[in-house]
């Protein structure tokens, strides 16, 4: 039993060892990058191995899901009609060829509008060897190739392709490969990966901002962007004055430090984080879901955050959906007289939003809701709201229960809607008909729900770091299956009265829907407040911020070897 017992710790200090020497590479290879570009750089887009992203994306579920025989066999004719498939296939297997790793591209300033860019990447081999497959881009980079010089710097060639405003200017400096619009700016990241630049004050590594927007992203990751829009202050404010936008307008994205995002496969499913630096001394109230009480079996859809009357704007700075959507409400109860005081003091701001699809209805239902604080002025913001909303439709009013209901009456179309708002003590919550605003009425003053009784709620929601900001929660699966049910028969008459749609796509070919949703697990986002900003972690098939664009890289990069 000694011996077993110095066994399996030698084993795992070793496999501790391993962890943490891959951890430490990758850590080191994005610092690596840093070092490279100036202290001022305004935006940065690193993909730290490729052949490695390649890999762990042919174990996602998503890849997994793109490999069914039954999606091969529908997807066989729409993507026969994607142009130039085999170039891109072509690059892909050139990017395998040279093992591309720490490829980034950066622009560093911005004079005239015009930006300056630097790329680089690694790669595996001589450089002969590497310039057989760059000269083919290189040549790609330019609208004029002919145009050709080279000048010698500190024992490098540099090429410069094209001519002025146009040129591109590259070099080899060991294994790395730099690409850049700006010759000063090239020269400059030629000294620094020499080693002749010591002073690494002036880099993008010892920036302030970036170092406290890094820290908020995972050690290991597919996928980084770094974005400082405060570098772009002048130009976004010449943009103002040319389309002829007030400077109050922007104000909120001026006050936005940096913005950081990264994306990551992890066990099949993409997690991505990301974090917008800004100042947030305000104590506000931490999330809690109590709108959760209102879900049911069928929810496929949950959102919970702040709102943010102040400014206007629907969501706590987290990029979330419906933030356009709730400024308009905000903006049509203030032409009624409704002052932002009014809506802070009638309602606790935490909006909560459910989508529910029961498996005998055709559509969907949605419900949005807010706890009542003061009801005397929350009937006085529903009153202004409905006749803000559309001052040409009557609305009905009804009480039931101790319960004011407002219904609005529209005319009859192909999808007949039913505007309502129940106003209770309680709760206002607000729905597009009125049979799922009043079940919505009982479920609360019930106060249980099957949305968080559910196992894949509840696996899901573990997957990301308790709230403090807002909180999104999809069940691809059930969307999918309903989606399924309610489209396919239209797709079928469609294709039977539009033949030509079989040029494009082999209706009959449709997946069954449960080859698809054994790949889909629900996709779950989470926003916490930190003292320099806010930072929001996703995970699923695909997540709702960068993490969309991970598939879409490592399919790319991937499909090359497929064919």
């Amino acid at each position: 039993m000694k011996r077993l017992g110095l066994v399996l710790l030698v084993a795992a200090v070793a496999a501790g060892g391993v962890v943490y020497t891959v951890r430490r590479s990758q850590s080191a290879s994005a610092a690596n990058v840093t070092t490279l570009l100036p202290r001022e750089t305004i935006a940065l887009a690193h993909f730290p191995d490729f052949k490695q992203a390649r890999d762990e994306w042919h174990q996602a579920d998503l890849y997994k899901l793109y490999q069914e025989p039954a999606v091969q066999a529908f997807l066989n004719r729409p993507l026969s009609k994607i142009p130039q498939q085999d170039a891109a296939a072509a690059t892909a297997s050139d990017v395998e060829r040279l093992d591309v790793k720490d490829a980034f591209v950066a622009v560093t300033s911005i004079d005239n509008n015009n930006p300056h860019l630097i790329g680089g990447f690694r790669f595996r081999g001589s450089q002969s060897e590497a310039e057989k497959v760059i000269s083919k881009w290189r040549a790609k980079l330019v609208r004029n190739a002919s145009v050709h010089e080279s000048q010698d710097y500190q024992q490098h060639k540099i090429d410069i392709v094209g001519a002025a405003p146009n040129e591109v200017a590259t070099v080899y400096d060991g294994q790395w490969f730099f690409a850049s619009n700006d010759l000063p700016g090239l020269k400059a990241v030629i000294d620094r990966a020499d080693g002749r630049d010591k002073n690494a004050q002036t880099t993008l590594q010892s920036d302030e901002t970036f170092a406290a927007a890094i820290k908020h992203m995972p050690v290991t990751y597919a996928l980084l962007f770094y974005l400082q829009p405060r570098n772009l202050s002048k130009n976004l404010a010449s943009l103002r004055n040319a389309i002829g936008i007030a400077g109050d307008q922007s104000s909120m994205v001026e006050q936005i430090s940096s913005i950081c995002g990264a994306a990551r496969f992890d066990r099949g499913k993409i997690r991505s984080a990301l974090f917008v630096g800004m100042s947030n001394n305000e104590h506000e109230p931490k999330l809690t879901r109590s709108s959760l009480s209102l879900g049911t079996a069928d929810t496929f859809l949950y959102l919970a955050t702040l709102l943010n009357p102040d400014r206007l704007a629907g969501m706590n700075q987290g990029g979330l959906p419906l933030g356009s959507w709730l400024q308009k409400v905000f903006e049509a109860t203030t032409r009624a007289g409704v002052a932002v005081d009014d809506w802070k003091a009638a309602f606790d701001l935490e909006f909560g939003s459910l989508a529910d699809w029961p498996q005998s209805a055709r559509w969907p239902s949605v419900i949005s809701t807010l706890r009542v604080k003061d009801p005397a002025r929350a009937n006085k913001i529903v009153n202004a709201l409905t006749h803000a909303i559309d001052e040409d439709v009557p609305w009905k009013k009804a009480e039931k229960d101790g319960v004011a209901y407002f219904y609005m009456q529209t005319p009859a179309a192909l999808f007949a809607i039913t505007p309502t708002i129940a106003l209770s003590n309680q709760a206002m919550i607000v729905g597009l008909d009125s049979v799922s605003v009043e079940a919505a009425v009982k479920r609360f003053s019930g106060g249980s729900s099957g949305l968080t009784s559910s196992a894949t709620y509840q696996a899901g929601e573990r997957l990301v770091p308790p709230p403090t900001g807002a909180f999104v929660y999809v069940d691809l699966a059930m969307l999918y299956t309903r989606l399924d049910s309610a489209l396919r028969p239209m797709l079928l008459m469609s294709a039977a009265f539009m033949p030509s749609i079989s040029d494009y796509v082999d209706v009959g070919k449709l997946p069954p829907p449960e080859t698809v949703t054994k790949h889909l697990s629900p996709i779950v986002s989470s926003q916490r407040d930190e003292r320099d900003g806010y930072v929001t972690e996703s995970v699923g098939p695909v997540t709702l911020d960068i993490g969309i664009a991970l598939p879409a890289l490592a399919w790319s990069i991937s499909h090359g070897r497929e064919h």
